[in-house]
Formats: structure tokens, C-alpha cells, sequence
């Protein structure tokens, strides 16, 4: 399935029912956007410029990659003041003045004088209908009131996790030179003031832009992004001055999560910071990819969960939590019916989330503070984005002209020839290109896998051991 980090959908994967990611864009930049799913086109898709056809290169020369994003991908969220898109990030700029005594605010303002106008009338008519009745009043009981912050709820339950949960998870607000933005969400990964979120909350500053990071309790600090992985969509960075009681949240382990589970979500959907949803998992190893929707977009693939818990455009890179308050995965996109709603331009949640995994996001955010680079797992050998039920196809010539199956690589090694269809990754079944990406990326490089394939008609099986490659370009 491909998703498009709240911006542009992305085409459904075939092996499940098509579920695109789509995220909504922004009015402007869209720093913490989440993707929609759009359907894959019927038709062959476009060159892209990283190859002839639509390839993606895994193991290729450092002139393969950034793959391109699968055909029909959608983006993180398109930038631009009224664009069309989104993403989990919201967007925002500069607010234009308000007319004088004009505008919404005049009639919020109407409305309110009204109600007052009515609660007069009612609290008149009130008084003289219990003085008319005064023998025939009927009596309620009320509870002792000690105060709601003295009511204690049982760390179990909803109201427990997330109490314990929130103060530490942030709101993050990106920033570009230009002045584009957005809002997204991240949550403490350890008591230095590392902060793990998505690569596409963050995009807009890594050039020099801004970022700041604020707690619930209003708290706010300045931080810088500590590396960032365009593929995997998982971004570290780091508060400046941090604070010293910083609580990490604990992590699950995603690999032991089953369709049913309850999970609860953090984030700041619309700018609403602090905003907790509850939902289940309602399916494991949803291949989902994403991109920004540009021509010169980089694509991320993930193996995702998928949980019904209401998550929209601003909680890209927030914590999905088990029912003990664990960090199971990062909401990362959604699926959206087109166009937005209430003039905003960005479509909201249906019910369809998707979030990385925690112990994938774990490996990368621990590379991305160890080096500021993500390590990548690779077979060496470029495959077709086109979608299909068949599996992923080795192409006959890779990205940029390139060998498809890198000379010496770990697909060579194990035999694999352009032509071949691979169908399945250990127990896996690969319906296709982006399938596979997503799947080998779900491991670490040196891991030995069972790659099963066709050729000729005939069905093959081999050993083979997954190579890495540094960075992301």
C-alpha cells in the first residue's frame, strides 16, 4: 500500500485491501504532515529520473537513491498557502489581520450576547415559577466536590496512561527560512533531551530553519534536529537546555502486538496539542509508502499498524500506545476521503492510521544519535514500483543506469537474476516493489533471510544475507 504522510494519498498495497494512507495538506508548509493513500494508477507509471521506468534500486551505486516514490504516491503534505494535501503536521503561517468588528469573531460575539439575553430570560422566568411552586420543588442529591484534580484513576485505566503519558510527549513546531511551517508531535526517547518524531514534521527546518519543542505544562524550548531518516520517516532531535527531570516513555515491543490490542495516541491534531485518542490495532505489517508528492520526492516505506484510533493532520511523529502506556509505534499517516472540510483544505481521520513500529523506529533512532545517519538493510537489486499482485520484480536495468543486480551485492550472491519475481521475504507474502522496501527495512543489515521467487514458471527458495548502505542519499 502506498500513503502519503497527511498530504496526497498513496496507492494500496495489493496483498491487502487497498487502504491508502491520505494526509491533507496544510494552508502552508507542512512541517508535521501525515499521508493519504491514494489508489494506485491502472496504467504504467511515469519515468521518474532515477531510472528508466519505475524502478527503485536498493543495492545500487549512491546514484540509485533517494528511491523515487512507488507511482501515485502521495506526500507528506504540500507546502504552499491553500494547497491541496496535508499531513499530520498542520500547517500554518503568518494570520492575516481580522477585519474590525467584522468576521467570525462578530458572530461568536452575537451569539454569546444572546445566550446571555436567553439565560436572563430563563434564570426571570426561573425565579418566579419556583416562587409560584415554592411547596411543590422536588430535591437532587450531589456529590461532595474535592476537587477534580484530587480524583485519582487507576493506572490501567485510559485516564492512567495517558495522565502518566503526557507530560512527556511535546509539540513540535517547525520552521523554513522562507517562514513555511507546521505542527507535529514527538515524545522524550531518553533523559539527555532526544526527541523522537517523523522526518516529515521536521523537514521544514533542517536547513537552518527553526524548531522549538513544548510540554503541556506550556514549557517551551528551542531544539535542533540531530539527524533524520528520509526512508524509515523517523527524525531525532535535541532540546537545547534541556531540562533535568525529563521522563522517557517507556517502549513495547511492537513484534509482539496482535490485531485487537487497545492503543491510545497522543498528538496535536489541527494544533490541538495534548489531544488523546483511543482505538485498537486493527492490522499488522500494512505496507505503506509515503512521500512529500514533489517530482523530486523521496519516498519512505514502512511495514505499519494499523489502528482505528483518531489521529489527523498534526499528530505525525506521536507516540501510539499499548494499553500499559508502552510506545508501540509513531503515527507516521492516514488514509482520508479527498478534500478537507470547514475550509480547511485537509481531510481528517476515517479510521484508518498508520503507524512505524517501535522496535524499527528504536534501531533508527539509536543510529541517528550514535552518527547522525540512517543505516539502511539492502539486497542490492533494483525493483519495479508498479503495482502489482504478482510480487516485485527485478528490473532489467536499474536507477540511473545501473547494473539492477548490483555486481557482488546480496542478491547476486544468492543467484537472483533481473526478470526474477520475488513473492515472499521468510514468511512474508510480497505483492509487490514496495512491499519488499518496506519489508526489508524492517530488519537490520547482516540479518539472514529466506527469499522465495519465481523465474521461468518455476519456484525457487534461497538464503541470503542482507547488506547495509549508509544515508540517505
Amino acid at each position: 500500500m502506498s500513503t502519503e504522510n497527511e498530504g496526497n494519498a498513496v496507492p494500496p498495497a495489493p496483498s491487502a485491501p487497498p487502504v491508502p494512507v491520505a494526509s491533507p495538506a496544510p494552508p502552508q508548509g507542512d512541517a508535521g504532515a501525515t499521508a493519504q493513500l491514494p489508489p494506485v494508477p491502472s496504467g504504467p507509471p511515469e519515468q521518474h529520473p532515477y531510472g528508466p521506468g519505475p524502478t527503485q534500486s536498493y543495492g545500487a551505486p549512491e546514484g540509485s537513491w533517494p528511491p523515487p516514490p512507488p507511482p501515485g504516491t502521495p506526500g507528506y503534505g504540500e507546502a504552499g498557502a491553500g494547497g491541496a494535501g496535508g499531513g499530520w503536521g498542520a500547517s500554518y503561517q503568518q494570520p492575516a489581520p481580522k477585519p474590525a468588528g467584522g468576521g467570525r469573531g462578530g458572530l461568536i460575539a452575537a451569539v454569546l450576547v444572546a445566550a446571555l439575553v436567553a439565560g436572563g430570560l430563563g434564570g426571570g422566568l426561573g425565579y418566579t415559577l419556583a416562587k409560584d411552586n415554592d411547596g411543590q420543588g422536588s430535591t437532587t442529591v450531589s456529590a461532595a466536590d474535592n476537587g477534580a484534580s484530587q480524583v485519582k484513576r487507576a493506572p490501567g485505566t485510559i485516564a492512567g496512561v495517558a495522565s502518566k503519558a503526557l507530560p512527556s510527549t511535546v509539540t513540535i513546531e517547525a520552521e523554513s527560512n522562507s517562514g513555511e511551517g507546521g505542527t507535529g508531535t514527538g515524545f522524550v526517547f531518553d533523559t539527555q533531551g532526544h526527541i523522537v518524531t517523523n522526518n516529515h514534521v521536521v523537514a521544514e527546518a533542517v536547513d537552518g530553519g527553526k524548531l522549538s519543542a513544548t510540554f503541556p505544562d506550556g514549557r517551551k524550548y528551542a531544539a535542533e534536529v540531530v539527524g533524520h531518516a528520509q526512508g524509515y520517516d523517523v527524525a531525532v532531535i535535541k532540546l537545547k537546555n534541556a531540562p533535568s527531570d525529563l521522563k522517557p516513555l517507556s517502549l513495547g515491543n511492537s513484534d509482539q502486538v496482535a490485531v485487537g490490542d487497545e492503543t491510545i495516541a497522543i498528538g496535536a491534531p489541527f494544533g490541538l496539542s495534548n489531544t488523546v485518542t483511543t482505538g485498537i490495532i486493527s492490522a499488522k505489517n500494512r505496507p505503506v509508502a509515503s512521500s512529500d508528492g514533489s517530482s523530486s520526492s523521496k519516498a519512505s516505506y514502512m511495514s505499519a499498524l494499523q489502528t482505528d484510533a483518531s489521529i489527523n493532520p498534526g499528530n505525525s511523529g506521536g507516540p501510539l500506545l499499548n494499553a500499559s502506556g508502552a510506545v508501540i509505534g509513531i503515527n507516521s499517516a492516514i488514509q482520508s476521503t479527498s478534500g478537507g472540510s470547514f475550509g480547511s483544505g485537509q481531510s481528517g481521520s476515517i479510521g484508518l492510521g498508520f503507524a512505524i513500529p517501535i522496535n524499527q523506529a528504536k534501531y533508527v533512532a539509536q543510529q541517528l544519535i550514535k552518527s547522525g545517519k540512517p543505516v539502511y538493510a539492502k539486497i542490492g537489486a533494483s525493483v519495479s514500483l508498479e503495482e502489482s499482485t504478482d510480487g516485485a520484480k527485478i528490473t532489467d536495468q536499474g536507477a540511473g543506469g545501473a547494473d539492477a543486480v548490483e555486481s557482488g551485492g546480496p542478491a547476486a550472491e544468492a543467484g537472483l537474476k533481473p526478470g526474477d519475481v520475488i513473492t515472499k521475504l521468510d514468511d512474508s507474502v510480497i505483492d509487490s516493489g514496495p512491499t519488499l522496501i518496506g519489508e526489508i527495512w524492517t530488519h537490520k543489515p547482516g540479518d539472514k533471510v529466506k527469499v522465495t521467487y519465481t523465474r521461468g514458471g518455476d519456484q525457487h527458495t534461497v538464503d541470503l544475507t542482507l547488506g547495509s548502505r549508509v544515508g540517505d542519499s
